[in-house]
């Protein structure tokens, strides 16, 4: 079978070799800045896996989320720096279904320095109509920030590269 037919195939007889789907780079970085949202994913005290729901800033490469000191996603980074985050494009208005999983290193930071840095461009990302007032929320005295590196990509989707928006049908 070609790669031709093989990318045919995608959505019209199966959806086991979703390869053709992924996102690239640019797709990528598109859906990153469209979201503003993640699941965040880290390992529990006890080892098990577990994900919240965070807002972020992405700038150069990096991404900041805003937590509280004695809250479990916080208290799981200073134990261990691997983390992961699932971006989606719901709410977005980017056509089709699109998700990345990242691969990242996490660190906490609790330093004046580095809050008086990023917590006004979280805010001014977050709610650009009301910046001053999130900045005031989230300048509390437990505040800190969790900042991820991405070390990888290893899935991504984009279903406007299956047949049928990957809902099956004709391509």
């Amino acid at each position: 079978m070609s790669a031709g037919e093989s990318a045919a195939r995608v959505g019209t007889r199966d959806l086991e070799d979703m390869r053709q789907a992924r996102l690239d780079q640019d797709g990528i970085e598109e859906l990153i800045g469209a979201a503003g949202e993640c699941v965040f994913v880290f390992a529990t005290a006890d080892g098990w896996p577990a994900g919240v729901t965070m807002s972020y800033l992405h700038e150069d490469g990096v991404f900041w989320l805003a937590a509280v000191t004695d809250r479990q996603h916080a208290r799981a980074v200073e134990r261990d720096s691997r983390v992961g985050m699932v971006i989606s494009n719901r709410g977005t208005g980017l056509p089709g279904r699109r998700m990345v999983r990242i691969k990242g290193r996490a660190t906490l930071h609790r330093d004046r320095a580095t809050l008086d840095l990023v917590l006004p461009r979280l805010a001014a990302t977050l709610a650009p109509a009301g910046a001053e007032a999130l900045q005031q929320l989230l300048d509390s005295p437990n505040r800190v920030l969790i900042r991820v590196q991405a070390v990888s990509y290893p899935q991504s989707h984009d279903s406007r590269k299956v047949a049928g928006d990957g809902r099956g049908g004709a391509e």
